[in-house]
């Protein structure tokens, strides 16, 4: 039984996933903190458009302001907010949050541990995500990858949870394809390792996957970069384990890891999407680049080892949030220059 969930920082994402809830049944309250987009769902409801598809459904929108009209909590949350926005909006909803309810965090980076901690380890489960999305207009989202091909892992990293991780399932496969990850902190670390090669390299550069074939030397830049996120991987005690649908032998005893990583998740997302490092370049926001390839470089730092791509990429990102650059392929040689190249 599902009862009320609560999409929690509905952006592009989230909006995705609450609409295949809402399609499915479920009764789905999005709560959000884009004014806009709350009022657009509200007068017109939420448009998705997708390669194969567009529909239209009637949703529940509530301002943050409006949660503290609520007289009841939720069964099931689920956060799909940025990285960097997980602490706050947790403390936000944990009043809301059924006594027996669950928290699922549907987003990048390493957030788990810490939201467990707020809201308690039996009371949350482990998520990695694999969804593409954009939202440039209120109450409309481009979905990249399609339901077929989006792809969410669940699974404990605390005993109490693992009771808890058949409810994640029943929730999340709605909305895609779920495997239970054994080990689901290592598999939220390969997710980061595929961002940190791929996420903010392709947004500073302002550029999709079909135009990157254009770029010399990218391929080898990604590699890198995701080279830097293994070795801090294992620092922090991280496993290999395979992700986005890839079996074990896809992923152990092969010397093509990352190459492997990297094709899968550029098939996936297709050769058009904008990616959310990208978006929120556009957007003039702050990005999640400082949790990804900001956090890697910090691990590696710690121990004394070099970053210094994962440096590079940081410090271009910053400068673009800062408005002393623009997306472009540019930065492309300004990184190159702080490599020595």
């Amino acid at each position: 039984m599902s009862g009320k969930i609560a999409v929690l920082a509905s952006g592009a994402n989230g909006s995705c996933i609450a609409a295949d809830l809402i399609r499915a049944g479920l009764d789905v309250t999005m709560i959000d903190q884009w004014p806009a987009h709350v009022e657009a769902m509200r007068a017109n409801g939420l448009t998705i458009r997708t390669k194969t598809e567009e529909f239209h459904v009637a949703v529940n929108a509530l301002h943050l302001a409006d949660v503290c009209t609520l007289h009841h909590k939720f069964d099931r949350v689920l956060l799909t907010s940025k990285a960097y926005d997980s602490r706050w909006l947790t403390e936000f909803i944990k009043p809301y949050l059924a006594n027996d309810g669950l928290l699922i965090a549907a987003q990048n980076a390493m957030t788990a541990e810490m939201i467990a901690g707020i809201v308690g380890a039996e009371r949350t489960v482990g998520c990695v995500v694999e969804l593409a999305s954009q939202m440039f207009e209120p109450g409309l989202v481009t979905r990249s990858t399609i339901r077929e091909k989006t792809w969410f892992g669940v699974g404990a990293f605390d005993p109490v949870q693992v009771a808890r991780v058949g409810d994640a399932v029943a929730i999340m496969q709605h909305a895609g394809r779920v495997e239970v990850c054994e080990d689901v902190l290592s598999a939220k670390w390969m997710k980061l390792t595929v961002n940190a090669m791929t996420m903010a390299l392709k947004a500073l550069l302002g550029t999709t996957n079909e135009q990157l074939v254009q770029l010399p030397g990218i391929r080898d830049l990604f590699l890198h970069s995701g080279t830097e996120a293994l070795e801090a991987g294992q620092i922090l005690g991280y496993r290999i384990v395979p992700i986005f649908g890839l079996k074990p032998e896809d992923v152990e005893s092969t010397n093509s890891l990352l190459e492997t990583l990297l094709d899968k998740i550029i098939r996936d997302v297709g050769p058009t999407a904008i990616n959310t490092v990208l978006q929120d370049h556009m957007k003039g926001r702050y990005s999640e680049v400082d949790l990804i390839n900001g956090a890697i470089a910090d691990t590696l730092r710690a121990k004394g080892r070099p970053s210094p791509v994962s440096d590079a990429i940081v410090d271009v990102s910053r400068r673009i949030y800062q408005g002393e650059l623009q997306p472009g392929t540019d930065n492309l040689q300004i990184i190159r220059r702080q490599l020595g190249g």
